[in-house]
């Protein structure tokens, strides 16, 4: 009996198909190759998965309890060195253990813009009797000078940004506040008044929101070093997400208490050493000027850990609801539309004209903290910082931020 030739030519039955590799892990160490040959420790790849999602419940489907055993495997398993030759990155040692060294430099930095700008306001008291001009010239100097000094300190040491520069709109907004601490009150009461009609804002209390400002960037500097530092101790001792979270959200929060309260003590010694304190409004400006203080450190603090965009939001809010109080006044000018400027005639005849920007900062920096609260207890918001740089810098190493969106 023949086989008919149709079955014959039937080909062999095929394997079943396979649903899934056999290891998971090392899909995910071809997805992510360049990131752990980087790595310098399990650190920088746990920093690296979160940035693209990687969670600890995505973790489960690798076999691991949490991320960071995931990446303790990834650096384990991927050979360092076998890619193109990188130049070799070295790690900063202990803060602690700089802190008698070039700390003391970095510190003296931070203390700048205060020192400047107290000197100031001495030069111009004991320049009194001199001419006009040539008090301008030295209130000019002393501007230039605490705004050099300002710089200086923003681009070095813990308030400079470790990934990349800040945001420019940011830097416009803030702009914007300082100037409103400065002549807003001043803006504000005129215009409910029917003005402007008059020079210009009150010397003393608009020269005290500035002093204490400047004088409030040392103890930001603090605190923000104190928290990078802690993070970082707390990173390391975590076995997972929750447990980092867990760590950073009472450390957040009781470092922006400590800078609050930091930055009233150079709001209420400034107000005083200017006499402001029993001006008209003196009390509400210093409230004034400690809200915008916070609202300043909580986006510089968002920038410095890699989140400018959500500091350029924060300090954005301010501006909008300080410009929103200007324009109801202006248009309750029309006719008809006079129960526009009620809210902020009842908030200013209530509290003063201070009250609009110590509402407006407040909201703010409530609304930034909440968001610091959820954004800076991930594991990439707190990378290894690396050496300082013989400029003083800190040059940009972290392998999860060549691989961040």
């Amino acid at each position: 009996m023949t086989v008919p030739e149709s079955e014959a030519a039937a080909p062999a039955a095929r394997p079943a198909p396979r649903f899934g590799p056999a290891d998971p892990v090392k899909v995910l160490m071809h997805r992510h190759r360049d990131l752990c040959e980087r790595a310098v420790d399990p650190l920088e790849i746990a920093a690296g998965l979160e940035v693209h999602g990687v969670t600890d419940r995505a973790a489960a489907r690798f076999r691991h309890r949490d991320v960071f055993s995931l990446a303790e495997e990834l650096y384990a398993r991927v050979p360092r060195g076998s890619g193109p030759e990188r130049p070799a990155v070295q790690r900063a040692p202990d803060p602690e253990a700089t802190a008698a060294g070039g700390g003391a430099a970095r510190g003296a930095v931070q203390l700048l813009p205060g020192a400047i700008g107290l000197a100031t306001v001495a030069a111009h008291a004991s320049a009194t009797s001199a001419t006009p001009h040539v008090r301008t010239v030295v209130d000019a100097a002393g501007v230039l000078l605490t705004l050099l000094a300002l710089r200086l300190a923003l681009r070095h040491g813990p308030l400079r940004p470790r990934r990349g520069r800040g945001s420019r709109t940011a830097l416009l907004w803030t702009a914007w506040l300082v100037g409103y601490a400065v002549y807003g009150d001043w803006l504000l009461a005129q215009l409910l008044s029917g003005g402007p009609d008059v020079p210009g804002p009150h010397p003393r209390a608009a020269v005290a929101a500035a002093v204490g400002l400047v004088c409030a960037v040392a103890p930001a500097a603090g605190c923000a070093r104190i928290f990078a530092v802690r993070a970082r101790r707390g990173l390391a001792v975590s076995r997972a997400l929750a447990e980092l979270a867990a760590r950073v959200r009472p450390l957040l929060l009781g470092t922006t208490l400590l800078f609050v309260a930091a930055a009233g003590a150079s709001a209420v010694g400034a107000a005083l050493l200017l006499g402001a304190w029993g001006s008209p409004g003196g009390r509400y400006g210093v409230a004034a000027a400690v809200a915008l203080a916070g609202l300043l450190f909580l986006a510089r603090l968002l920038t410095v850990h890699g989140f400018p965009g959500a500091a350029a939001a924060g300090t954005g809010l301010a501006v909008a609801l300080e410009a929103a109080a200007l324009a109801l006044v202006l248009a309750a000018r029309l006719p008809g539309l006079a129960p526009l400027g009620a809210p902020v005639t009842h908030l200013v005849a209530a509290a003063g004209p201070a009250a609009v920007p110590a509402l407006a900062c407040a909201v703010a920096g409530l609304g930034l903290l909440a968001f610091g609260l959820r954004a800076l207890t991930g594991a990439c918001a707190h990378p290894p910082a690396p050496a300082p740089d013989r400029h003083g810098g800190t040059p940009l190493t972290d392998a999860a931020e060549a691989h961040r969106p």
